[in-house]
């Protein structure tokens, strides 16, 4: 092969893997109040994870409502393994009343949560990850240099009403294979629930 075809191709491959760096999407630490404790939590506050099993989530949802004992469940079969889960309410309190700090407290408390439930007031989270509604799940996982990579996206099963019908754990089975090193099947997933309104910004309603 000649010198000048050598030095395309290691020209191509250099851009391809910075490529595939840039493309990946990292996860900055946040501070959010807890609905169950009343204080903050961070994902720093976690030393030992190795990664988070992250739902947004809110009050009134149908469809989230669903989820309550599914996401107990993970938690506590996850928490120990030093892959907590968090659930972040990002609805627009302004629009809608029921979704307030107050009302989160009451659902913790009502729903038995185990599990963190934090309030994205200035919704600052939710625009970081691009959630669109309620409930989507992320998996995100410690990486080298000790920051966070998103590695699922999407519903947490295929069956929210009865969870023990279904075909497809997406989240359950993204952890499952991170911890033993392997590359996530699923990466991606269509999740379905309520639309989540960032105030301030014109969106279609569909």
């Amino acid at each position: 092969m000649k010198k000048s075809a050598v030095l395309l191709v290691v020209i191509m491959l250099f851009f391809s893997s910075f490529k595939a760096v840039i493309n990946k999407t990292t996860v900055s630490d946040f501070k959010l109040k807890n609905a169950a404790t009343n204080k903050f939590v961070s994902l720093s506050d976690y030393s030992k994870a190795k990664g988070f099993i992250l739902i947004f989530t809110c009050n009134k949802c149908p469809m989230a409502k669903l989820y309550s004992k599914t996401l107990n469940n993970l938690n506590s079969k996850y928490k120990p393994l030093n892959v907590p889960l968090l659930s972040i309410n990002s609805m627009d309190t302004v629009v809608y009343a029921e979704e307030s700090f107050r009302k989160m407290q009451k659902t913790a408390k009502s729903e038995r949560l185990n599990f963190p439930y934090l309030q994205d007031k200035n919704q600052i989270v939710v625009k970081k990850f691009k959630a669109s509604h309620t409930p989507q799940a992320f998996v995100i996982w410690k990486n080298k240099i000790g920051t966070y990579d998103i590695k699922y996206e999407g519903a947490i099963n295929d069956n929210a009403a009865e969870p023990e019908k279904a075909v497809n754990n997406f989240v359950s089975t993204a952890v499952s294979e991170l911890l033993v090193g392997k590359t996530v099947t699923t990466i991606k997933s269509e999740s379905f629930g309520c639309r989540i309104f960032i105030r301030g910004e014109k969106q279609k309603m569909d």
